[in-house]
C-alpha cells in the first residue's frame, strides 16, 4: 500500500479519535493514544498544530468539517515520515525505529454544530447524518445520492448532471433570452421542504426585499420615495452567480455537517448540460428562429430572430453555468440567493450609510437614493458598488444602470417612486383600454399572448395597482367587473 494511501488511512482514524473527544484536550491526547497504540511524542505538535488550523474550541468544529480535518493530518510531517518508505520517523519528532499502528478506531455520530445565536429557538430539523436527512426526507439513501447528483457509476462520478431538470428559454425585456431551470416534480418537492422548514427560519439582511414575506417591490421601491437622487443598478445573472460552495459554506454555518451540508447542496444546485447552452447559440448561427423551450427532448419555436437570442450576457455566463450554481427556477433559489448576498448587503448597506443615501435590493435590482449630493459624486459612487459587487462574486449590468432625479420620471421594479409610490400613467391606460375591449368585444380577443388563465392574469394586474393607488384600482375593478366571462 502506497505511503499516501496508508497516511489517509491514519488520518481518518486520528480524525475520529479527536472527534470523538469533543472539546476535552485531555480526552483527546488519551483517545490518539490509544488509537496509535501508545503515547508518541509528537502527539503533542500534531494537537497544537490541530488547534491553531481549526480554533480552540474544535469539538463541533472537527466534526462539521471532517473530511477537511482528514486532508489535514495526512499532510502532517510527523505522519508522512513515519510511514514513508523508510519506516522511520523524522528525528524531530521521534527517534525510534517503531511505526505508528492504528490500534482502536473510535466510531462517533456526527452532530449539529453550533447554530448562529439569532437562530437559537428556531424549529429547523437535525440532521447530523445523511441517514437522518434521507429519512427526513422520505428517501432511501439511494434516492438521496440520485437526487444529489453524487451517484457515481462504475466507480466514477457522473460527467453530465442527472435528468432532473427541463429547461425554459423565455424573452427579456430588455432583449435575448433568459433560462430557466425548472425541478421536476419529486426534486421540486424536496427544495420546498428544505426552503420551508430550513431557510424560512433564516432571515436576510434588511435590505433584501426580494423572495421574504411580508416584502415585496413595492416595499422595496416604498423606501425612495420623495428622493432628490435615486441610482438603480442590475447585477448580471445573479442565481447563477452563487456557486455551489457558497451554497455549502451556508448549510454549514446553520449547524450541519459537511457531508449533509454537500448533500443539500446538491439537492439545490444544479449543473447545466451543455446541450441546454449551444440549441440557442446554435440556432442563432444558422440564422433562424431559436428554441424558446426544451424539456423532455421537445422544442417550441419563438417568433424572436435568432440573432437575439445569443446574448452578451449568456456568453460571459457561460463557464459558471457549466459549474455547480444556483438554478432559476427552482423553489428554494430566491431563499438562498437572498441569504448568499448577505455580504454584499452588509457591506453596501454600510457604504450607503457612510454616504449618507438609503440602499434596498430587490432580487437582482439594487436601490439607492438620497439628496442632490449623491448626484454630484455619482460615477465615484458607482464604481465604489461595481467594486464591492465584484468581491462578493457579482457583476454590476452597467448597461441598466441609471441616475434619475425628481425631474425625471423615478421608477424602481415598476413603481412610481417620485413624490408617492405609484403606477405608471401609460401602464394604467393600457390595461384600462384592455379591460374596456374586454367588455365591448369579449375576453377572448384580447388575449393576445394566450395566457392559459386571461381571467387571473387581469386579475393580479388590478390587485397591484390596487396597492399602489386605491382609487385607479376602484376604477378598474368595476370595469373588470363588467366583463362576461364564458362559462
Amino acid at each position: 500500500m502506497s505511503s499516501r494511501i496508508e497516511a489517509e488511512r491514519f488520518a481518518r482514524g486520528l480524525a475520529h479519535a479527536l472527534a470523538a473527544a469533543q472539546d476535552d484536550r485531555g480526552q483527546a491526547r488519551e483517545h490518539l493514544a490509544r488509537a496509535l497504540g501508545r503515547d508518541w511524542r509528537w502527539l503533542d505538535a500534531l494537537q497544537n498544530a490541530v488547534r491553531q488550523r481549526f480554533g480552540v474550541h474544535g469539538g463541533a468544529t472537527l466534526i462539521a468539517r471532517h473530511d477537511e480535518l482528514v486532508r489535514f493530518l495526512a499532510r502532517r510531517p510527523a505522519l508522512l515520515d513515519a510511514l514513508g518508505s523508510t519506516g522511520r520517523l523524522a528525528s524531530a519528532f521521534e527517534s525510534s525505529d517503531e511505526q505508528p499502528r492504528l490500534a482502536g478506531y473510535f466510531n462517533f455520530h456526527p452532530r449539529m454544530g453550533v447554530v448562529p445565536l439569532a437562530l437559537a429557538g428556531a424549529a429547523m430539523p437535525v440532521l447530523p447524518t445523511a441517514g437522518d436527512l434521507a429519512r427526513w426526507l422520505g428517501l432511501s439513501i439511494e434516492e438521496l445520492d440520485w437526487f444529489a447528483g453524487t451517484r457515481v457509476r462504475d466507480g466514477r462520478r457522473l460527467a453530465e448532471p442527472l435528468n432532473h431538470y427541463r429547461y425554459l428559454w423565455v424573452p427579456k425585456r430588455s432583449g435575448g433570452l433568459r433560462l430557466l431551470e425548472i425541478p421536476k416534480r419529486r426534486l421540486a418537492a424536496i427544495q420546498r421542504r428544505i426552503l420551508h422548514e430550513i431557510l424560512y427560519f433564516v432571515p436576510p439582511h434588511e435590505a433584501a426585499h426580494g423572495f421574504r414575506p411580508r416584502h415585496s417591490a413595492l416595499t422595496h421601491a416604498a423606501q425612495h420615495v420623495g428622493r432628490a437622487a435615486v441610482l438603480r443598478m442590475d447585477l448580471r445573472d445573479f442565481f447563477v452567480s452563487v456557486p455551489a460552495r457558497r451554497v455549502h459554506a451556508l448549510f454549514q454555518t446553520l449547524g450541519f455537517p459537511a457531508g449533509v451540508a454537500r448533500l443539500l447542496t446538491g439537492l439545490t444546485c444544479h449543473i447545466t448540460p451543455k446541450a441546454v447552452l449551444r440549441e440557442p447559440m446554435g440556432a442563432a448561427r444558422g440564422g433562424h428562429a431559436g428554441m424558446a423551450a426544451t424539456a423532455a427532448g421537445g422544442a417550441v419555436d419563438t417568433a424572436a430572430s435568432g440573432a437575439s437570442l445569443v446574448q452578451p450576457d449568456l456568453w460571459r455566463a457561460w463557464s459558471a453555468y457549466f459549474q455547480p450554481h444556483l438554478p432559476q427556477g427552482s423553489p428554494s433559489s430566491p431563499a438562498l440567493a437572498n441569504l448568499c448576498a448577505f455580504r454584499l448587503d452588509l457591506r453596501l448597506a454600510a457604504l450607503a450609510d457612510d454616504a449618507g443615501v438609503h440602499y434596498t435590493r430587490y432580487a437582482d435590482d439594487l436601490a439607492f437614493s438620497g439628496e442632490r449630493d449623491l448626484a454630484r459624486g455619482i460615477e465615484s459612487f458607482k464604481r465604489t458598488v461595481a467594486t464591492i459587487a465584484a468581491a462578493e462574486g457579482f457583476a454590476v449590468n452597467t448597461r441598466k444602470t441609471r441616475l434619475m432625479l425628481q425631474s425625471q420620471r423615478q421608477q424602481l421594479t415598476g413603481v412610481v417612486v417620485n413624490s408617492r409610490a405609484n403606477t405608471r400613467r401609460d401602464d394604467y391606460d393600457q390595461l384600462k383600454a384592455v379591460l374596456h375591449n374586454c367588455a365591448r368585444h369579449g375576453p377572448a380577443g384580447q388575449n393576445r399572448a394566450n395566457l392559459r388563465d386571461f381571467r387571473a392574469h387581469l386579475a393580479g394586474r388590478i390587485a397591484h395597482v390596487s396597492q399602489l393607488n386605491p382609487a385607479r384600482g376602484a376604477r378598474l375593478a368595476a370595469s373588470f367587473a363588467a366583463i362576461a366571462w364564458p362559462v
